[in-house]
């Protein structure tokens, strides 16, 4: 082979990488046989990072901008460097460009409900699915935590290890949280922030952060979320009595008006449920006792957190409270808040609380 193909063959005067996928996390730069010229240009683009690694070492990191391969402490050795190899030589450096970019729009979500304790519903099992985004933010300590040797690593290739850890510390925050259940759906935007915080640490370890995490739903088992909605059901309708007799009237108005068994079995109908409804309504001769309306559902008690000296604790019952003011825990000047407060609010302005401050207990026995 002429000795000018040879050298035409070993220059390699700009490297850089352009990518046309949206899950690639690192390409390496292929060399091909060919080694790197001295004075070569690195070109890194705005959400890349460039690794040397030189005799299986990390050598140097390179953000965005252009760079001249040409100082002697460059960890870039050519053939052309080592003739008395012949143009062949010992060393050999490699360039990994790592993707910086956000990558956005992954999934995660429960695989198995999620059992805690609820202080309306006792224990629970809950599901919940969201979204989350995910950048390198250390391309070296990435490189060598997760990416290894692999020459095209895509994001597909640690997402499942990230949702692993999203579904962990949801289940930890979502457990400690003390939310009821019901108030979830309107805390969704804490609890999100709550996890990503403590994600941060453990996927710091990879070089990595997550800037966003979002919780989309949170559900309850199919059987406990149709038990809610025939809850909600009888408190809509609130007299059972009336509704039955509503319901019958209906009925039989759609009895008497089908076609498809005559006029006589319509008729006929209708009569049967008229003769029903006479027992149990109040024109029969002997009407049946009406059974009682079925009480309304239990109000929800609030629960109350504290803040002293930048510091909130809780949730606290009410009846927790009221031990704490025995103690001195409490006093009227204590912030508290609860769901829908507007706002942080001394103790003594909140009705509910102010009763706990003035309710004092009688004369003892024998006193004037």
């Amino acid at each position: 082979m002429p000795f000018f193909d040879f050298l035409s063959g070993e220059f390699i005067d700009v490297i850089h990488w352009v990518d046309d996928t949206r899950d690639t996390m690192v390409s390496r730069f292929e060399r091909q046989g060919h080694a790197i010229k001295y004075g070569a240009k690195l070109t890194v683009r705005e959400g890349q990072a460039a690794v040397f690694v030189h005799e299986g070492q990390i050598a140097d990191v390179f953000m965005p901008g252009l760079y001249m391969l040409e100082t002697n402490n460059m960890p870039v050795m050519t053939t052309l460097q080592h003739w008395d190899h012949g143009f062949r030589s010992p060393f050999k450096s490699e360039i990994y460009f790592v993707n910086t970019r956000r990558f956005t729009n992954l999934k995660w979500g429960t695989k198995n409900p999620i059992m805690l304790r609820d202080g309306e519903f006792g224990a629970v099992r809950l599901r919940a699915f969201g979204s989350y985004s995910v950048r390198v933010t250390d391309p070296a300590r990435f490189l060598v935590e997760i990416v290894g040797t692999d020459g095209d690593f895509t994001m597909d290739e640690i997402s499942f290890q990230i949702r692993n850890v999203i579904v962990q510390e949801f289940s930890r925050a979502v457990a400690g949280a003390g939310i009821p259940v019901l108030d979830m759906a309107a805390n969704t935007g804490e609890l999100g922030k709550l996890v990503a915080d403590d994600i941060g640490g453990t996927i710091a370890d990879y070089g990595l952060s997550l800037p966003e995490l979002y919780i989309e739903n949170i559900s309850l088992p199919p059987a406990v979320e149709a038990a809610l909605d025939k809850r909600t059901s009888m408190g809509l309708v609130g007299d059972l009595d009336r509704f039955a007799r509503y319901s019958a009237a209906e009925a039989m108005t759609t009895a008497a008006a089908q076609k498809d068994g005559g006029m006589g079995a319509g008729i006929g109908a209708g009569m049967g449920m008229a003769m029903g409804m006479a027992q149990a309504g109040p024109w029969g001769a002997r009407p049946a006792a009406a059974a009682p309306a079925a009480p309304p559902p239990p109000p929800v008690e609030h629960v109350w957190h504290l803040a002293e000296n930048g510091q909130t604790s809780g949730p606290f019952s009410r009846a927790a409270l009221g031990r704490m003011v025995t103690d001195g825990r409490l006093t009227r000047q204590t912030h508290v808040w609860t769901q829908g407060q507007d706002g942080w609010m001394h103790a003594e302005d909140v009705t509910e609380l102010a009763q706990l401050f003035t309710v004092m207990p009688p004369p003892p026995p024998g006193a004037p």
